[in-house]
């Protein structure tokens, strides 16, 4: 078959407003579209859309469904009507996106249409999740492993731990990094300069640890000040917390949904300080090292698996009061690292991204899966244990490159902010 239709199911669809998912559905669709195969996307309708939605964007075909208004059912209930709807009008693949929606895999399994999971990152590890949506998610992974013709992980760490836990094979397929170079005129709306701060960029979640970051930085004897993006509209008391952890120095600009200046912000930062610790490879980290940015990371596998000799890391906020001293008492350095991490951020190419999805589709459409699949029983991993404080092993001195970056992107604060759920994807 030179030319494939294949379903992209799962997600809140596009145009990518919300996050990884969606840009990556945006990313690869339209590359298949253009290579021309058939790619249907389905989407969640907005509630009280004046416009009618569209049926095609960027060569894909949309197909509109519902979904309940409440968060533990909005990813299922969707998902269940586009399934029923993909099994009525058949592709020749299809890609599921989100292990929580495994439990729908068998009837696209009865319909013979062949299916590859997306499993996304340790979602059962979210604080936002009660004993009974941890439970859920830790079940779903399992069904996954059971009921997919193969599984795709985003990050070689969440690859090992489907090997750990399941002995389950998985389909290694990143996400893409975009290389911007945005300017900085911008940063005079904020009253920033290039340089001249500081970055947070997150959900105020407790695994993105936005608390951990802010506390060391208070700790710190830091001369710039610390930017940080992101709200949280579920998470009050956390935020309250992190906000009394803040001094004057800390400036909390709340959502942002102008991307240029975000991209601004990304790209002129002293160092950008990365909490995420669930996930597999995050969109907003791959953003920040596609800027040029210095990071300084949280210290587990997905992380240092992106920002490898370029990156600092921490895990405690003496961690990161010691890692923000180095930084300002080595600005060289520190801009070394950023353009080291630039040219790291060349290997996250969404081209090859969606030649690894072409391939799969193929493979999918002629059957070339394994007939058997693993048994989906879970096994002990180091994921099931909490992350210890430990002490970071000494950074070695990042290689000496050529002063090659770019000028950068830019953008301005929106007035009345859209709804939470159409910011940039590292804030959500």
């Amino acid at each position: 078959m030179s030319q494939l239709s294949i379903a992209l199911v799962g997600t809140r669809g596009v145009p990518a407003r919300y996050g990884g998912f969606e840009t990556a559905v945006e990313e690869v669709g339209r590359r298949l579209a253009g290579r021309g195969h058939r790619v249907v996307v389905y989407c969640r309708t907005t509630p009280g859309a004046q416009e009618p939605p569209p049926a095609e964007h960027l060569g894909m075909e949309l197909v509109h469904l519902p979904a309940a208004r409440r968060r533990s059912l909005e990813t299922l209930s969707h998902t269940a009507l586009s399934v029923r709807h993909l099994v009525a009008h058949r592709t020749d693949a299809a890609i599921v996106f989100n292990s929580a929606n495994s439990p729908l895999l068998p009837a696209l399994r009865a319909a013979r249409i062949p299916v590859a999971t997306h499993v996304d990152g340790l979602e059962w590890k979210r604080a936002k999740w009660g004993p009974v949506g941890r439970r859920y998610y830790r079940v779903a992974e399992a069904l996954a492993v059971r009921w997919s013709d193969v599984l795709i992980a985003d990050a070689e760490g969440i690859a090992e731990y489907y090997r750990e836990a399941f002995a389950a094979p998985t389909t290694l397929l990143t996400y893409g990094a975009p290389l911007i170079a945005p300017g900085s005129h911008r940063l005079a709306e904020l009253g920033l300069e290039p340089g001249g701060y500081h970055l947070a960029v997150a959900r105020f979640e407790p695994e993105n640890h936005v608390d951990v970051v802010v506390e060391g930085y208070v700790a710190s004897d830091a001369a710039k000040p610390l930017v940080v993006v992101g709200s949280a509209p579920y998470a009050d008391e956390h935020t309250r917390r992190i906000h009394a952890l803040a001094d004057d120095r800390v400036r909390f600009l709340g959502g942002v949904w102008d991307q240029e200046l975000l991209d601004q912000l990304y790209a002129n930062c002293a160092t950008y300080l990365h909490g995420h610790s669930v996930g597999g490879t995050n969109p907003s980290l791959l953003r920040a090292i596609g800027a040029g940015a210095a990071v300084t990371a949280f210290d587990v596998d997905f992380n240092r698996e992106v920002v490898r000799d370029s990156g600092r890391f921490f895990r405690t906020p003496q961690d990161v009061a010691r890692e923000l001293a180095a930084v300002e008492a080595d600005p060289e350095g520190t801009r070394r690292a950023g353009r080291r991490a630039r040219i790291l951020a060349a290997r996250y190419d969404w081209d090859e991204v969606a030649s690894g999805y072409e391939a799969l589709a193929r493979r999918l459409a002629a059957r070339d899966v394994p007939r058997r699949r693993p048994s989906g029983r879970r096994r002990p991993t180091a994921a099931d244990l909490p992350l210890a404080p430990l002490p970071v092993p000494a950074r070695p001195a990042a290689p000496v490159v050529p002063d090659n970056v770019v000028a950068l992107p830019t953008p301005p604060l929106p007035a009345p902010a859209p709804s939470w759920g159409t910011l940039p994807a590292g804030q959500q």
